[in-house]
């Protein structure tokens, strides 16, 4: 299922962030589709992933809560929804 969290920024530097997520791998069970970096703190980043788990997603959240709020939601592409909304599902 894909998903999209968003990244608020709760503490640490800037600096301090990026450098950690240099050493940070995504968890197994997450397919990382996309990663942006906002020039806004609210979100600072938005990752678009699939998941294969909730505990893998509990993994990305307990990786990063001391610096970020974390906002998860299921998300679909727009494609997928208008196919959807033709066929009358």
């Amino acid at each position: 299922m894909l998903f999209v969290a968003l990244f608020s920024v709760k503490a640490g530097t800037e600096e301090e962030r990026l450098m950690r997520r240099t050493e940070w791998d995504i968890p197994e069970g997450i397919r990382l589709i996309s990663e942006y970096c906002l020039l806004t703190p609210h979100p600072e980043c938005i990752f678009v992933f699939e998941a294969e788990n909730f505990q893998s997603m509990m993994q990305i959240t307990g990786a990063w809560n001391d610096v970020y709020d974390i906002d998860i939601f299921p998300a679909a592409k727009v494609g997928e929804l208008l196919k959807e909304a033709k066929s009358g599902v």
